[in-house]
């Protein structure tokens, strides 16, 4: 991108004055995902005005943006040429942006069968602590080989620079989709989906909750019709089920609106995001449950202490997050292991050696 852009310009100087002043930066665009993560600390840093598509080749597959532009601008154009990011990324709110999406590495119901943000993270440009601009990755797959810098930038929380623009690989919209209801106890739902992934079946999103699951078909007409005869289940009209995913990725529907309630609520509720072998059993905690992506991701709204849970996800071969919640004090994150906590802090050393940028964001101390 071009370094005399005004807006590149100025927050190249502000990320310079604050390095010399050792005063830390909060970076910020629509704060839509400003609940997820440890608390913000230092002063804004507002990236929005850092905005617009940088270049589109739809018969390559590649779109650029950059930090401040609008998920919906850019879904939108996408849609213009039938194509679409197929890990759905979640808004969170009006006016959610491409740097939010990347830092924060969320993905929709369809993670599971298409993959994250990382792996659609063709190149990115980094303004790191030291107020330099850094090119990693490029514009083609071909480009992408090497050290993969450019995908550390994924989930990363803003700790390792400012995302200014990145380029992404999107995909053709499928041609087909069908959303299918079983009625299902919870060990049979895993059970089944479990059956069904080892299958060449479009399976392409799932969820289950309170005895019901749904799930998504998706691809070739005859691909989705073929799956629709051979599993049965009820058909959900495609505008309501439209809806209900949709629910679901912006976490707007029962399940999520309870959840959040409760979390306000109560100091010691809590809705964590369990990450687990889609093959794992049902775990013993009470609270309520949701899953998706198979049964690897298992979201719990609970008022159990954090060791109980963590140490219940860890024993089932995983990880647990805290996702809302007005206490964060046992680590939003599960605490990593000594050999990668040093890659950790290593690599924030290498990025941001002063410490300034989304300082904690990631993990306390970092």
């Amino acid at each position: 991108m071009a370094s005399d852009d005004p807006a590149l310009q100025t927050l190249v100087e502000r990320v310079q004055g604050a390095r010399a002043q050792r005063r830390p930066l909060a970076i910020r665009g629509a704060g839509t995902k400003s609940f997820y993560g440890e608390t913000a600390q230092g002063e804004p840093l507002d990236v929005t005005g850092l905005a617009g598509i940088s270049s589109y080749e739809p018969t390559e597959l590649v779109i650029s943006a950059r930090c401040g532009t609008t998920l919906a601008e850019l879904e939108a154009t996408l849609a213009g040429q039938g194509q679409c990011l197929p890990f759905e990324p979640p808004h969170f709110g009006p006016g959610a942006t491409v740097g939010g999406m990347v830092a924060a590495g969320l993905a929709g119901p369809a993670r599971a069968a298409v993959g994250g943000v990382r792996d659609y993270l063709l190149g990115a440009t980094l303004l790191d602590g030291r107020g330099e601009l850094l090119g990693f990755g490029g514009q083609v797959m071909k480009n992408v080989a090497g050290y993969d810098i450019a995908r550390l930038a994924a989930g990363s929380m803003g700790t390792l620079g400012v995302i200014c623009e990145v380029s992404l690989k999107v995909l053709p919209m499928a041609r087909a989709t069908a959303t299918l209801r079983f009625e299902l106890d919870q060990a049979a739902a895993i059970e089944r989906l479990n059956a069904w992934a080892g299958k060449p079946l479009p399976l392409n999103a799932s969820a289950w909750w309170d005895g019901v699951l749904v799930i998504r078909l998706r691809g070739a007409v005859a691909a989705v019709d073929a799956a629709q005869a051979l599993l049965g289940g009820e058909t959900i009209p495609d505008n309501a089920a439209q809806g209900f995913w949709g629910g679901l990725r912006e976490q707007t529907d029962d399940y999520f609106g309870a959840a959040r309630r409760a979390c306000e609520e109560s100091a010691a509720t809590r809705l964590w995001r369990l990450s687990l072998p889609p093959t794992a059993p049902p775990l013993a905690l009470t609270g309520a449950l949701l899953i998706e992506w198979g049964g690897a991701l298992r979201w719990l709204c609970t008022d159990l202490p954090a060791a109980r849970v963590r140490d219940a996800a860890t024993a089932a071969g995983g990880h647990a997050t805290i996702f809302r919640a007005n206490d964060k004090s046992p680590g939003v994150f599960t605490p990593l292991a000594a050999p990668l906590a040093r890659i950790q802090r290593e690599l924030k050393r290498a990025f941001d050696p002063d410490g300034i940028l989304n300082p904690g964001r990631l993990y306390p101390g970092l």
